[in-house]
Parts: structure tokens; C-alpha cells; sequence
């Protein structure tokens, strides 16, 4: 499954955290196998071992332990027989070398400076020394630790012994023009350039510097991969293009030769690091992308994304299983896209009016997308990927593929969750979801009218706090960060001296009165909507029928169509139409009795109408019980039981006459 990890455990010994020291830590050049201990437990053993008092050694060691046990809690270590096992296990079986690999990227730190990797970088110097240090050493891994050759093939790097470099890694820069922004006038003679924030229209397409080489000359892009939406942007392909070399000095010498001639510019606005690995033991393919986003404001924002996806589905038994499931998936969508066309045949308009069959058919077009999807995923695969492999002196571009896999994902799991909601169809003869259900379907009005008001209120809010906090704190830097900020305030997790510090004054009276007005007021509110109708359904429920048993109703349906299907029981349709042929001969008897068609007509409706109803109200399969009605349905009732009061009228009536005729004679 594809995913995006932040790095999450220590899991060898030369990729130590930032404030352990180089004593403590293997350099990356020794490249040592994984280590018995984690780096929380080296720190402790080592802020432990400084000389000093006996009571100022346990104080440090008290202190240093409980770092220790807040660094293992943070990094999600957990301690097993004097080892340190990273993470949960889903982690380690599916994400492994994703983990690995952002551990190796992203954690290590420059050498002699403990605290700088990539994470924490914050210059062009910072990311140079990551460049020219961590970067370098992560990628080229040409020799086993005792310095003997590890392989003799096309592409010698085998980053940790087992993940093959594929192709050659590729650094691209994005830039602006000069004049983007404007200076204003007063401070033209300090400054007279002006870069501003990257967008299209602001793009670079210029070259620059030495103007030799493709890192100095604009290319445009030659691959169908999405643009990265970043931090502060979403960036276009191309630009400034340079790949690195198979040797790790001509690579060094590269770096260092851009570094000289400020290949970083002013102007530079991102710059990504693309490279991508193959494990052939857990046949996994590992889509590494390093950004470094240079804002207007000045510094680095960096992000990452390493993306671990099977290209090559069907290697073992299992996929070959998982690839006939499939197949079989593609039937089962067939069959069921058949029977849903005839019950729209069927029923026409009135196939819309059920909110489960809108389901049934937004399950079924998730489904067509996930399979179209999955068959350009696959076909791409196929065209695309012998030529990858075979460019081992070229960048091989897998984000195209990667990118697309992560939409199969998405879609797979949108369509499952829906799939999901859908038992709710078929456990309605369950008394508590029945309710539930029930509960819901009649406060919707409710809840729709409070939601209007609640949002009103919280918007309000959210206006507020960007407004008085939004220069100072960070959780209200934007309107979509202040509302997100307010969700976190009603579930307990928020910064209340952050808020207190940017204003003495409006801060607290802006915390009080939104606890107060959203979640005392409001939030109870919902509470009580919720509740009252949850009371009235079971009230009802206590002197009331709960709705037809929809898994005994399709279980029964199945059983009567097959026992048509073998011919041990006459179709519907024929009992129908001896139904109709026994009213007709009614009909045909009681003209001949001298009845009018009026009266025939009304003893013809009379009759469905008390079929209908006592079907359903008056049913012989569930005798002890009953079944609320709506308001529809109780007209209904109401006007039969008009009706049948006319018809006593009427025989009243007409026995008044015969007796009067009888006492008559």
C-alpha cells in the first residue's frame, strides 16, 4: 500500500538524531550493520557518564532518562530485550523501506554539526552542507564495511546493502523573475530588486550563470507527472535540470562547483531531489522526492514524500490469487450494473426515491472508476517500466506511476468506505440500528437548521481569531487554520498561552466566551435535538411495528426465485394475472346481477385498497406486533375507514328497505 512516512524510529546506528554527538553515533562513511540500542538510550548513557557530584549525576541521569523515555514516546520506539523495535508492526511489514529510507534522508546529521539535517535546515549554507554530506554518503554505497566490493554490476550503489539505486538521482530549481513584486518607492534606493512568490506566471524561463550545462539552461518538462503542490505553492515540471553521476567525487565536485557559482539564486523558490530505489526481497519500489521551498519571506521550508508502491503485481501465488479476486470483482460489478438497469426499467421515477439505491449506484460508478483506474495504472506500468529500467545513466522517473498508484489507492478506499455504509441496508431488522437510523432520518430538518446557526457562530469566531491572532500565532496564521484551530479547542487540544501572549486582553475573553457559546451552549444543543428525537422514536417504537425485516424480505425473494427457477412454484406473474382474471369474472357476474359501473368500480377500488392495507398493517406473520404509521399513511387509513363507514351506511340502508318490505307482506 502506498504511503507517505514521516520518519518514525531509530533503526540503525549512522543515522542517529541531531543532538547525539559523533562519539556516540557511527559516521555515515563506516556504514555499520544496525546497532543493539537506540539513540534515546545512547544519549542517557552518555549525559550519565559526565564527570561530576554524585547528586548532580543522578539529577542528569533523571533528567536524561526522562528524555529518553520522551524520545522513545515520540519516535514511537518500544524497548524489546535491550533492543529498541521501531513502531508498530504494520509499520515494519509495510512500510520498512520507506521507514528505513526516511531515516537515512532525513535524520542523519551533517558532520560536526549535530542539530543540522534535513529537517532543521534553514539556509542555502544548511543545505549545502546536507548536499555535499548526508545526501552523498546516503546515496553512494559502492563498497560492503570492510571495504570489498559489494557488486559487479550496472549500478554499483545498494543503499543499506539491499535497496538498488535505479538510474541516477535528479536535483531540479524553480525560479522567479526580477521585478515580480514592486518596491515601494521610499525604500528604491535600499533595494531595487524584487522576487516575489512563485507562481506560473512569475516562473524563470531564462538561463543564467555559466549558461554551459542544462543547470544553467531552462528545460521544459517531458513527463506526464502532476505538479507537487507544496507549502507555498503548487509547482510546474521543469526548470533547471541537473543529474548526478554514477562516481561519488564527480558528484562532490558538482556540488561544489554550484555552491561556487551561486547556482542558488534569490530568485530560487524550490528545489526538488528525485531518486528512486528497488528491493528486490520484499519487491517494493521506493519513490523518494526531497523538497526545499524558499519563500519570499526568506529561510527554507523543507517537506518530503517517499512513496513505497508494488509495481510488480503478479510475481508470487498470492498475487496471481489476488489478480483472480480481481477478475472475479469485475463479473460480480457486471452483474450487479445489469440488475440495477432493470430495476430502473422496472420502476423508473420511482427508483429514485429510495437514498439506498442513489447508493447502489454510487458504489457502482466508484467501482467503474477504481477499474479504469487500475487498468491505466497497469498499461502504463507495462509501456513505461522496461523502459525505466534500461536508462541506468538517466534519471528514471517512477513519480508518474507512483502519483497514479496513489490515486488507486484513494479511489479503492473511497469505495470501500461507502461499502461500508451499505450494511446499514441490510441489518435495518436489527431493533437498535432500526432506531438509530430512524433517529437520524427525523431530526435531519433539526440538525440542518441548528448546523446553520452553529456555523454562523463558529465562522464568526474563526474571523476573530485570524484577525487578533493570526501575525502572532501560527495556529491562526490563515482562516482555514483558525477554524481548524477552533475544532481542536472544543476537543481539548489547544495552546491557551499562545493566544494569552499575543493579546493579554482579547485573548481569554475570546477563549471564554467561545467555550461558553459553542461548547456549553451549542454543542449541548445538538445534544438535546439528538436526544428528544431518539426518546420519540422509542416511544413510538413501545406501541408501534419496527419496519419490514429487510435481510428477511431479500432472503425470502432469493428463496421464491429460485424455487420459480426449478419450477417448484408458480411466478408471481401468473398468480397475478389469475387475480386479475378472478375480478374481472366479478365484474363481468355483478353486471349481470344489475349492478352500475359506478358501484362496480368502487367495490373494484374498495378491494385493492383493503388488500393493500391489510397486507400491510394486518399481516399474519407477525401477529403480536405493530408498525407505526406516517402521516401519509394515516390519511390513507383515515379515508378508508371514511369509506368503509359509507359502505355500512349503505348496507344499513338497504336492510332497513328489505325489512320494511318483509313487515310489509
Amino acid at each position: 500500500m502506498t504511503t507517505i512516512f514521516k520518519p518514525t524510529a531509530r533503526l540503525f546506528p549512522e543515522v542517529g538524531p541531531p543532538h547525539q554527538t559523533p562519539a556516540a553515533r557511527s559516521p555515515p562513511r563506516a556504514k555499520g550493520l544496525p546497532g543493539s540500542c537506540g539513540a534515546a538510550a545512547l544519549t542517557t548513557c552518555r549525559v550519565a557518564s559526565r564527570p561530576g557530584g554524585a547528586g548532580g549525576s543522578r539529577r542528569r541521569q533523571s533528567r536524561a532518562a526522562r528524555a529518553a523515555r520522551l524520545a522513545r514516546k515520540r519516535r514511537g520506539l518500544r524497548r524489546t530485550n535491550g533492543r529498541c523495535s521501531a513502531g508498530p508492526p504494520w509499520l515494519r511489514r509495510h512500510g520498512g523501506t520507506a521507514a528505513v529510507m526516511s531515516s537515512l534522508f532525513l535524520d542523519t546529521s551533517v558532520p560536526g554539526e549535530e542539530r543540522t539535517n534535513f529537517k532543521s535546515i534553514r539556509s542555502v549554507t544548511d543545505f549545502w552542507k546536507f548536499m555535499e554530506g548526508p545526501l552523498l554518503e546516503g546515496l553512494y554505497w559502492d563498497s560492503w564495511y570492510n571495504n570489498q566490493q559489494l557488486y559487479n554490476l550496472k549500478n554499483s550503489s545498494r543503499i543499506y546493502y539491499e535497496n538498488i539505486l535505479l538510474g541516477v538521482p535528479r536535483v531540479r530549481q524553480l525560479k522567479v523573475r526580477n521585478n515580480t513584486c514592486k518596491v515601494y518607492s521610499s525604500f528604491q534606493s535600499l533595494m531595487s530588486e524584487c522576487y516575489g512568490k512563485y507562481t506560473s506566471a512569475n516562473e524563470d524561463l531564462s538561463n543564467f550563470g555559466l549558461q554551459i550545462n542544462t543547470e544553467w539552461r531552462y528545460s521544459t518538462s517531458n513527463t506526464n507527472s502532476p505538479w507537487h503542490w507544496g507549502f507555498l505553492g503548487v509547482y510546474r515540471n521543469g526548470g533547471y535540470i541537473f543529474t548526478l553521476s554514477k562516481s561519488k567525487s564527480e558528484t562532490k565536485n558538482k556540488f561544489i562547483d554550484l555552491r561556487l557559482n551561486s547556482w542558488i539564486t534569490r530568485g530560487t523558490r524550490v528545489i526538488f531531489i528525485d531518486f528512486s530505489l528497488y528491493n528486490a526481497n520484499v519487491n517494493l519500489f521506493c519513490i523518494i522526492r526531497l523538497v526545499a521551498e524558499f519563500p519570499a519571506t526568506g529561510g527554507i521550508l523543507t517537506s518530503w514524500q517517499f512513496y513505497s508502491v508494488k509495481l510488480l503485481r503478479y510475481v508470487s501465488y498470492y498475487d496471481y490469487f489476488i489478480a483472480s479476486c480481481e477478475i472475479t470483482f469485475c463479473i460480480f460489478l457486471f452483474v450487479f450494473t445489469t440488475q440495477e438497469v432493470k430495476k430502473i426499467k422496472e420502476f423508473k421515477s420511482a427508483y429514485f426515491k429510495s437514498i439506498w439505491n442513489w447508493l447502489e449506484l454510487l458504489l457502482l460508478l466508484l467501482c467503474f472508476v477504481a477499474v479504469s483506474f487500475n487498468t491505466y495504472y497497469n498499461v502504463q506500468i507495462f509501456l513505461l517500466l522496461g523502459q525505466l529500467l534500461k536508462s541506468t545513466e538517466k534519471y528514471s522517473d517512477f513519480y508518474f506511476l507512483a502519483c497514479w498508484h496513489i490515486y488507486y489507492n484513494n479511489m479503492i478506499a473511497i469505495t470501500i468506505f461507502f461499502a461500508w455504509i451499505k450494511i446499514f441496508k441490510f441489518i435495518s431488522f436489527n431493533k437498535t440500528m432500526s432506531q438509530l437510523s430512524s433517529t437520524l432520518s427525523r431530526c435531519i430538518k433539526d440538525i440542518v437548521g441548528f448546523a446553520i446557526m452553529f456555523f454562523i457562530i463558529f465562522f464568526a469566531y474563526a474571523q476573530l481569531g485570524f484577525l487578533v491572532f493570526g501575525s502572532q500565532v501560527d495556529d491562526f496564521s490563515t482562516f482555514q487554520n483558525s477554524i481548524f484551530a477552533q475544532f481542536r479547542i472544543v476537543l481539548g487540544d489547544f495552546n491557551f498561552a499562545g493566544i494569552q501572549q499575543a493579546n493579554p486582553i482579547l485573548g481569554p475573553i475570546y477563549f471564554i466566551t467561545f467555550i461558553f457559546f459553542v461548547f456549553f451552549v451549542l454543542l449541548n444543543m445538538f445534544l438535546a435535538i439528538i436526544n428528544d428525537t431518539y426518546s420519540e422514536v422509542k416511544a413510538d417504537y413501545s406501541i408501534g411495528r419496527r419496519p419490514d425485516f429487510e435481510l428477511g424480505k431479500m432472503i425470502k425473494q432469493s428463496y421464491k426465485n429460485v424455487l420459480e427457477k426449478f419450477r417448484l412454484k408458480k411466478a408471481q406473474k401468473d398468480e397475478d394475472k389469475k387475480t386479475s382474471k378472478g375480478s374481472g369474472d366479478l365484474a363481468e357476474q355483478a353486471r349481470r346481477e344489475g349492478f352500475d359501473e359506478n358501484e362496480i368500480q368502487k367495490a373494484e377500488q374498495m378491494k385493492k385498497w383493503k388488500e393493500r392495507l391489510e397486507k400491510k398493517y394486518y399481516s399474519m406473520e407477525i401477529q403480536d406486533d405493530y408498525q407505526p404509521v406516517t402521516q401519509e399513511e394515516f390519511r390513507e387509513l383515515f379515508l378508508y375507514a371514511v369509506e368503509l363507514e359509507k359502505e355500512l351506511h349503505y348496507i344499513n340502508l338497504k336492510l332497513n328497505q328489505v325489512v320494511r318490505k318483509v313487515s310489509a307482506l
